[in-house]
């Protein structure tokens, strides 16, 4: 009896108080060394708030949040978004100003459609120049070689399509020169949403630089190379034989070595371009010109071979002259 007498004086001193009652604290059962050690020390100092509690970083700016089209978000998803500047990386993510999504089938459209203009315009070229060939092989043919006219050797004709064949090669160089600018300002049109303003001013300061320059070629070949070749050939066979000058091999060197060299003069516009994008350095290309040089000679060897190997070596050493000049004005106005 005494046991269960207990038992109820247990149950009545953790009963809730009564109205009236002084309220009594609850005792806590969990013993003085679990309260030791939940109350924080004296010299554990103010509590630092956790990083993950949402209050402590009220005052830290939201990430920068992009739609992968360079449109920043707001704080909130309220807010309208902002744009911004196309030269700028914001999220290292930007994007030109005229840029928009378009779907495969459209860009391979319009591909399409601006190679036939250029090619259309080429043909119109090649068109006209059929009508003129026949003269201009007979001017070409007096003018390519260094004697006066009534000592130039006469063309030879060893198929009975060659004649036809070279004035279809000669009408196409025609269209091509024709059709060069056009598929240049094609090109551009076509890059031109995906163009940063300052890439937009590099190409169309290129465009016209180009175009000069591949002009500047074919007058450095026609004038220069192609004299010094022929008269090189005489005189390698002269006293021993009588030179027989096929007239479609003698044009279809001469209409390699020009074409050719129009592309060769592109070089200082090459390198100039990838030193203004970053690409390369002065100093590099200077460490690097023997590499440079066996590149030109067997490109020249590789486009412009004949037997006597005195084309490639023309072609090689005009190459290295227009690189190393390049680099002797870039060390003139400083840049490295």
């Amino acid at each position: 009896m005494a046991d269960e007498s207990g038992s109820t004086g247990d149950r009545e001193d953790h009963a809730e108080p009564r109205e009236g009652d002084d309220e009594q604290p609850v005792s806590d059962e969990r013993g003085p060394d679990t309260d030791m050690a939940a109350a924080p020390s004296d010299t554990d100092g103010a509590v630092e708030p956790s990083d993950t509690d949402p209050a402590a970083n009220d005052d830290e700016e939201p990430p920068v949040e992009t739609d992968g089209e360079g449109v920043v978000g707001g704080a909130h998803d309220d807010e309208e978004p902002s744009y911004p500047d196309p030269d700028e990386d914001v999220g290292g993510i930007s994007t030109p100003p005229d840029d928009e999504e378009m779907p495969l089938a459209d860009h391979i459209e319009e591909m399409v459609l601006r190679l036939a203009m250029v090619a259309l315009v080429g043909a119109a070229g090649t068109a006209i120049g059929l009508l003129f060939a026949s003269d201009a092989i007979s001017y070409i043919w007096t003018d390519i070689f260094p004697y006066q006219a009534e000592e130039v050797p006469p063309p030879h004709i060893y198929h009975p399509l060659e004649l036809w064949l070279t004035r279809i090669k000669l009408s196409a160089l025609l269209g091509i020169m024709v059709a060069l600018p056009m598929f240049v300002y094609q090109c551009y049109l076509f890059m031109k949403p995906g163009l940063y303003p300052h890439e937009r001013k590099y190409y169309l300061a290129a465009v016209p630089t180009s175009v000069v320059l591949a002009g500047v070629g074919m007058l450095f070949s026609y004038q220069l190379v192609l004299p010094i070749l022929f008269y090189y050939f005489t005189f390698y066979a002269e006293g021993s034989a009588n030179i027989a000058y096929a007239l479609g091999d003698t044009f279809d060197l001469v209409i390699t070595l020009t074409g050719f060299l129009a592309i060769v003069f592109q070089i200082p516009l090459f390198i100039m371009l990838a030193i203004m994008m970053g690409v390369t350095t002065r100093r590099w290309l200077a460490e690097k010109r023997l590499y440079f040089w066996a590149a030109f000679f067997g490109l020249a060897f590789m486009f412009t071979f004949d037997p006597t190997a005195m084309a490639p070596v023309l072609v090689g050493m005009t190459m290295i002259f227009l690189f190393e000049g390049t680099l002797l004005v870039l060390k003139w106005v400083g840049t490295e």
